[in-house]
């Protein structure tokens, strides 16, 4: 069964964007953002909730299309309507038995985009299995939680640590067996 990575950039104080969604105090290019890039590559199915979907409009996204065009988009809301959809974008109800099933059935690890609150409701349910951070030497005080509002206590197993000359750190660890 593939593992479900979350693969994403935060805060020195956990936060994944500052207010207002803002995103501009993280480090944006040079060699680690160049890994991540590459490293997406590898994946073929992404799941996200609403939120982090729309984030892109911003970005010139558009509605119902995929933001990363070599992956299968499942876009987890239960309020998201959009007619249209490519073929590789599909809306779905949240869901534990569809994540399971999504996970059972992809050729690849997961790439979980973004986070917040659908993160910490994947970790609540103990379907998180690595995570991979790119910590960004920043402090944001308010904005998007990692996890959002998880109370869960986790145990992870830092399995690398790659560090850049702009201070940026990827770190990834794996889920603590019990």
């Amino acid at each position: 069964m593939q593992k479900i990575i979350y693969y994403v950039a935060s805060s020195l104080d956990g936060f994944i964007a500052g207010k207002n969604d803002d995103i501009s105090q993280f480090i944006l290019k040079g060699k680690g953002v160049e890994k991540y890039r590459a490293d997406l590559l590898n994946f073929k199915t992404v799941i996200m909730g609403r939120r982090t979907y729309e984030f892109g409009f911003q970005y010139g996204l558009q509605p119902g299309q995929p933001a990363y065009p070599h992956m299968e988009h499942f876009i987890f809301s239960d309020t998201l309507k959009i007619e249209n959809l490519a073929d590789s974008v599909h809306i779905e109800k949240r869901s534990l038995d569809r994540i399971k099933d999504i996970k059972a059935n992809s050729k690849t690890d997961i790439y979980l985009c973004g986070g917040g609150e659908f993160a910490g409701w994947l970790l609540n349910h103990g379907l998180i299995d690595q995570l991979k951070l790119k910590l960004n030497p920043i402090i944001l005080k308010d904005g998007i939680k990692l996890f959002g509002n998880s109370t869960n206590n986790t145990k992870w197993n830092l399995i690398k640590n790659e560090s850049f000359e702009d201070g940026l750190k990827i770190l990834t660890y794996n889920k603590q067996k019990h």
